[in-house]
């Protein structure tokens, strides 16, 4: 099942993609992909709706009709770094022997196709295609074992970040990663029974049709189990918070000589089986 937000910025409604890859509305079934709505039970009723007895939405999803982030109103935003053994050797930097953990501020969420805005004073902006794990059954101390019980649905995440910001201008990496709409997030949420495999799925990102990012979870180094298990030692997961989970190499600050966004790009990225981002990077 494809779970999806569509609408205004700001007045978003819930809705699903149906077998035909049509919005069905779910306003009369859940306020919101948000929240309670993600619980485990909650997806299992929606699994049980037949699609066509919903109203269908008029218009062609990321065409002319506009998504917003696959959550609402996200909680927490957690993000891992250096978790891709060839992006972490690409940076020059070892694997840590503990996830690399930072956040995004939940300002920094857009839709999947809305613009990049690059910061005032920016010069070396960056892009990193990622699989993103939606929280569904909230707990802490989860066991690894028990951790997939844990999770509503996969999406994609371009984790946009400002490399000064996050490594030269001392202190966390924080500041770099949050800035405003530096959290693309979507098209949809995609149920795990739905993903099959999330160990092994192609990710791709693309500038300007130039491909710089082509790799798989498989490099993933700390996997999706572990990373809801360890993550639930240090703060307790809740419904509709969102695991970044890490990008493959092919970043800009990884290029030779590295190259950054400036204003005027298209980038295009996705991820096998959870869908396409398109955003305009704006000066």
């Amino acid at each position: 099942m494809k779970l999806l937000r569509y609408g205004a910025p700001g007045q978003e409604k819930p809705g699903l993609l149906d077998a035909n890859n049509k919005v069905r509305d779910l306003s009369a079934v859940v306020p919101d992909i948000a929240g309670s709505a993600l619980l485990p039970e909650s997806i299992a009723r929606l699994k049980d709706l037949d699609p066509a007895s919903l109203p269908l939405v008029e218009g062609v999803p990321q065409e002319g009709l506009r998504l917003g982030a696959c959550v609402g109103s996200i909680g927490k935003f957690i993000c891992i770094g250096l978790n891709y053994a060839d992006h972490a050797a690409e940076s020059g930097l070892e694997v840590p022997p503990e996830p690399v953990v930072f956040n995004k501020w939940t300002s920094a969420v857009i839709g999947p196709d809305d613009d990049v805005r690059i910061p005032r004073g920016s010069v070396k902006t960056d892009w990193e295609v990622e699989l993103g794990v939606v929280i569904g059954k909230g707990g802490s101390y989860i066991d690894e074992a028990d951790a997939m019980d844990h999770i509503a649905g996969f999406c994609v995440v371009n984790d946009v970040s400002e490399r000064e910001y996050q490594i030269e201008r001392s202190g966390t990496w924080d500041k770099g990663k949050g800035c405003d709409t530096f959290g693309p997030t979507g098209p949809w949420l995609v149920t795990p029974d739905e993903v099959g495999d999330h160990d092994d799925l192609a990710m791709w990102l693309e500038v300007d049709g130039k491909r710089f990012q082509d790799g798989s979870t498989k490099t993933m180094v700390y996997k999706v189990p572990f990373l809801i298990s360890y993550l639930s030692r240090f703060m307790s997961l809740q419904p509709g918070d969102v695991v970044s989970t890490g990008t493959p190499p092919g970043v800009g600050m990884g290029q030779k000589p590295p190259v950054y966004l400036k204003g005027g790009e298209i980038m295009k990225l996705g991820i096998e089986k959870l869908g396409t981002q398109t955003q305009k990077v704006v000066a």
